[in-house]
């Protein structure tokens, strides 16, 4: 039941993850900085300029918006075009991983035997993970980018400030969903990567005793264990052996007498 509600939760987390970050390839305001409007005064007019991933935009105070789209893909500035390229890839990864998750969840009923379904949820935890990491470095180096504009001290003439918009933030609360939900998967399918050790019971289930010493036994120590042909070792010699004894001795007597006569 357990291991069920885990998993429930992190297909939950890992899909609400992977959401968010669709929803920030379409949103605007990924970059954003203000002109005009100082000292608190808003009488002035005041401009906004924003970009997304698809568009450089223009705002007045008047709520008109003009735009400019990236004309064609070779023309896009370099740092752009990497951001989509590991985002989308990320989100490739993760449509696959939704996919064998999916299959591989205990709750469901496709997918075969067990120990397939966690070798799929397995798959699917990894794949997770990596789109994770695609996407966070996606973003990182639009942060980087920005931020490296932002703290310049000297910009060429031209040049804007940029603050960071909401997507960049919507997007880094998805990534941490999505990682967050491939360590649940992991944890429940854990077995296969460490397998229980097997204990093999060489002696059919039964119970194996040490040999006893060949000195005193653990119960009394005045006996000793019986050999097949010879004496008991105890501290004195038995009745019996000494009949032996005797049986022994007996006919080479005898012989010895009937050679004399």
């Amino acid at each position: 039941m357990k291991k069920r509600l885990i998993q429930v939760l992190g297909f939950l987390m890992s899909s609400l993850g992977w959401l968010f970050v669709l929803c920030t390839m379409a949103m605007d305001f990924w970059r954003i900085t203000q002109l005009g409007g100082q000292g608190g005064s808003f009488i002035i007019k005041v401009a906004w300029y924003w970009s997304n991933l698809w568009k450089d935009c223009y705002t007045d105070s008047t709520a008109v918006t003009n735009c400019r789209d990236f004309a064609v893909l070779w023309s896009v500035t370099p740092f752009v075009q990497a951001v989509r390229g590991l985002l989308m890839c990320g989100l490739t990864l993760g449509f696959f991983a939704v996919i064998l998750c999916f299959v591989g969840m205990e709750c469901t009923y496709i997918g075969g035997a067990q120990k397939t379904k966690d070798k799929l949820l397995l798959a699917g935890s990894l794949f997770h993970i990596a789109g994770c990491v695609s996407d966070v470095s996606a973003y990182c180096l639009y942060i980087n980018r920005v931020a490296r504009t932002a703290f310049s001290r000297s910009l060429s003439p031209g040049v804007l400030r940029y603050d960071l918009g909401p997507p960049i933030f919507l997007g880094l609360v998805g990534c941490f969903l999505i990682l967050l939900g491939g360590v649940f998967y992991a944890v429940t399918v854990y077995r296969v990567i460490l397998p229980e050790s097997k204990v093999v019971n060489a002696y059919g289930g039964g119970t194996y005793m040490t040999p006893r010493s060949r000195g005193r036994t653990r119960y009394t120590g005045y006996y000793r264990p019986y050999r097949q042909y010879g004496l008991y070792g105890g501290s004195e010699p038995s009745k019996s052996s000494k009949i032996s004894k005797l049986s022994q001795t007996t006919p080479t007597k005898m012989s010895e007498r009937d050679a004399f006569v």
